[in-house]
């Protein structure tokens, strides 16, 4: 491992492959709720599965089996997974505030797109924090089902990222402080001015709608447990985590779908944002301060989702720490074909899961305490694409459809 001050892996000692997905992880994630997601999001226009592409290269190059990697850069024209989470908690929201304001617990979602309760969703403003996927996907909800949208946005969000939320209609209120500081204002300005907050992270006395943004990541998720070419499970996954929403939702669905032993599961935390490092570490949510300095935008948060903890305190069984050069090589990896694989557009925050998988093939000692082997199996979630083409350029030298074309 890396000679560091601490070790670059931590491996969580309260995680059980071997037990069951019990009661504590389905009060949050639940067969019964994915099935609603997925017949929900599923009927929505221009749904359709994103691909899982095999890396043999890189998997010969980690002296593994294979890899999988899940590309949601395609996924319903916003360029990240976060289209399955925000837009669907949106949706949920408005169909239990009409339900609540007309006395009928009937209303779905086809009511809503129908535009029978058009003028009371009209008077309807929702509202969160984002570091810019989560918003433009909250953004993107809004618009579709026709209420107001307000997004704040902290210091270090690129101006690329809000001019993408505001293309779709919103309003966007940049902040001071990071990304946790952003999301006490959008707390405090919805209890002000009567918004709801659909936020991707919980707190306390704030669950029900993360359950929900949690609740359609499952649905991408699923989509690679289908696609995979193996009936054997995965042996490894490799999330990069962010609040932790995407990483407990991934590892839910596999957890559920494969049963125990569910595939060994590797978190993946910028540098100076590595909150479930240290929560893992100290076994307690644990928060850290600071500017949350990274490339990797959309993981730059310092507090954990406590939804999240309710599942990963027993389902993760390891945390990486990534530095911003290892995301950035990543991306170029891809990009470049390096080992001869299809090139792939990967954001700065889809790649964090890769770079953990690479350093920790190459270390010897983790190698071992991960157990990664000739014969090991590793999904990868694949979270963005070029979702600020300017970023991305800067960082891969070429634009995305260069990337795609050959150029």
């Amino acid at each position: 491992m890396a000679a560091t001050d601490r070790p670059t892996i931590v491996l969580n000692h309260r995680a059980d492959r071997a037990s069951p997905y019990g009661p504590p992880m389905t009060s949050v994630l639940s067969r019964h709720e994915f099935t609603i997601a997925r017949d929900t999001i599923s009927a929505w226009p221009g749904y359709a599965p994103t691909p899982l592409i095999g890396l043999p290269g890189i998997a010969d190059r980690a002296g593994i089996a294979q890899v999988h990697y899940k590309d949601e850069s395609g996924r319903f024209g916003l360029g990240s997974f976060k289209a399955l989470g925000g837009a669907y908690a949106v949706a949920r929201l408005l169909c239990r505030e009409v339900g609540r304001r007309t006395g009928s617990p009937e209303i779905g979602v086809a009511d809503i797109l129908a535009g029978r309760y058009g003028d009371m969703i009209s008077d309807i403003t929702v509202c969160c924090a984002t570091d810019g996927n989560h918003g433009r996907s909250v953004a993107w909800g809004a618009q579709t089902f026709g209420c107001r949208c307000v997004i704040f946005i902290h210091a270090t969000v690129s101006d690329g990222r809000k001019e993408a939320i505001e293309s779709f209609g919103a309003r966007v209120v940049r902040t001071a402080g990071n990304y946790d500081d952003s999301v006490r204002e959008a707390q405090e300005n919805a209890d002000r001015e009567g918004w709801f907050v659909v936020s991707d992270t919980s707190y306390e006395g704030y669950r029900e709608i993360p359950k929900d943004v949690m609740q359609g990541y499952t649905l991408m998720a699923q989509e690679a447990i289908d696609q995979l070419p193996y009936t054997d499970p995965p042996t490894h996954l490799f999330l990069q985590t962010g609040v932790g929403g995407m990483a407990a939702a991934v590892c839910a669905q596999f957890w559920q779908h494969y049963g125990p032993p569910r595939p060994l599961t590797v978190l993946a935390d910028p540098r100076n944002s590595e909150c479930w490092y240290e929560s893992i570490r100290h076994g307690r949510p644990t928060a850290v301060h600071g500017d949350l300095d990274t490339i990797m935008a959309g993981l730059a948060c310092g507090e954990i989702s406590h939804l999240a903890w309710d599942i990963l305190e027993r389902g993760a069984d390891a945390v990486a720490v990534v530095d911003d050069d290892q995301a950035a090589d990543s991306m170029r990896l891809l990009a470049d074909r390096r080992y001869g694989d299809p090139a792939v557009v990967a954001g700065e925050s889809a790649v964090a899961g890769l770079a953990a998988l690479l350093t920790a093939a190459g270390d010897p000692q983790a190698r071992q305490a991960l157990g990664l082997d000739a014969g090991s199996r590793v999904v990868l979630f694949g979270t963005e694409g070029d979702t600020d083409p300017d970023v991305y350029r800067a960082i891969v030298g070429r634009s995305a459809d260069d990337v795609r074309t050959g150029g």
